[in-house]
């Protein structure tokens, strides 16, 4: 049955291509739910306009300034967690709580060496994370022509992660890193993985919702020390977490300013609109960007590989994370999970594919009883 559906561009049926005709048409009714969700978008406030989030930041010192100056401070001797708090200070930034301070591993490396092998470092984290991830999918395709969307696909989804002007962004680093590690995990072979997860929370705390996801489903697929090595990565980072706090209480007191928190509710429109502006979907209209979003999800979903279902997962839990609780401002979160994001559409002319056969199949089996 899966066999006869003819292929697109994949080599082998999508994952949708075994579903019974009542769950084919249940699944176009959650993909017009989820498009219609992805709509929402259309009602929140432009992200990177001059008003709302980019208002805000122009009354003060950029974030891309702000990490300048922390570089600069530890070059010119003071230790880092001094640099920060001088200049957020300095930039009218909350010091309250204590995450409110980024983790001091980016800056330490970046104070340590030139500015341009950090230009260097961060374009050579790039091309790597853009070769595999292009090395991984490319097996699944069949021809040149699906090949060159991927590429296309890549491009668009890494835009921002091959600007030299965004080397001091922590979610630059951390994407790559995240997105990296996701490509090269293979089943009894997740160390290295494991050690570039670790990398990313070093520099970005929200990396640490990644390896949750990787945890669940090594879990799920009964992978013991897989499982293991994830949870041992995860406590680790909570160590750390703890010993930040401290630092930062060292150098904050209580006149100091308090974020506004994170539960602001801006819903899944938030969430496409942020993952649109970080990607090159910003040049498209923004309701044929956030259609694609919708569409890509869905490609990942019916990718039958366990590298789909864990990126389909990982878009949720970021989508639903920024989707309770980052502000307007809070948007550059959707570059923890933007270098690969757009990939999935190449799935997606297959996925209709077997979704409009399966759910128009009108098979049926008609039993003859022969008597003698």
């Amino acid at each position: 049955m899966i066999g006869r559906t003819r292929r697109v561009w994949t080599l082998r049926p999508s994952r949708f291509a075994a579903l019974s005709r009542g769950r084919a048409r249940l699944a176009w009714v959650a993909v017009l739910v989820l498009l219609l969700a992805s709509l929402t978008a259309l009602a929140v406030p432009p992200l990177t306009a001059n008003g709302d989030a980019a208002g805000r930041a122009a009354e003060r010192m950029t974030d891309i300034g702000l990490y300048e100056r922390v570089v600069a401070g530890m070059r010119g001797g003071d230790p880092y967690y001094v640099a920060a708090s001088d200049a957020m200070r300095a930039g009218a930034y909350p010091l309250h709580p204590f995450l409110t301070m980024r983790l001091p591993a980016l800056a330490a490396l970046q104070a340590a060496i030139p500015g341009w092998a950090s230009i260097a470092l961060l374009l050579a984290l790039a091309t790597l994370t853009a070769f595999t991830w292009a090395s991984r999918i490319g097996l699944s395709l069949a021809g040149l022509l699906p090949r060159a969307i991927l590429m296309m696909l890549l491009a668009t989804s890494m835009l921002a992660f091959f600007q030299p002007g965004l080397v001091l962004f922590h979610e630059i680093w951390a994407g790559l890193l995240v997105a990296l590690s996701l490509a090269i995990r293979r089943p009894g072979r997740a160390l290295e993985a494991i050690a570039l997860g670790v990398a990313a929370m070093l520099i970005r705390e929200t990396a640490a919702l990644y390896l949750l996801v990787m945890l669940a489903f090594a879990l799920r697929e009964g992978r013991r020390r897989e499982a293991l090595g994830w949870a041992l990565a995860l406590l680790l980072f909570g160590g750390v977490l703890a010993l930040h706090a401290q630092a930062v209480a060292s150098v904050t007191g209580p006149l100091d300013p308090t974020s506004p928190g994170w539960a602001a509710f801006n819903g899944p429109g938030f969430f496409v609109r942020a993952l649109v502006a970080s990607t090159g979907l910003h040049a498209l209209p923004l309701v044929l960007g956030a259609v694609l979003v919708t569409l890509a999800l869905l490609g990942w979903a019916s990718w039958d590989d366990a590298l789909g279902l864990r990126m389909f997962a990982l878009l949720i839990a970021y989508g639903t994370t920024m989707s309770l609780f980052a502000r307007l401002d809070n948007f550059y979160w959707a570059l923890m999970i933007a270098p690969a994001a757009l990939v999935g559409l190449v799935f997606v002319p297959d996925a209709l594919a077997d979704l409009w056969h399966r759910a128009l199949d009108r098979r049926r089996i008609t039993v003859t009883t022969v008597t003698s």
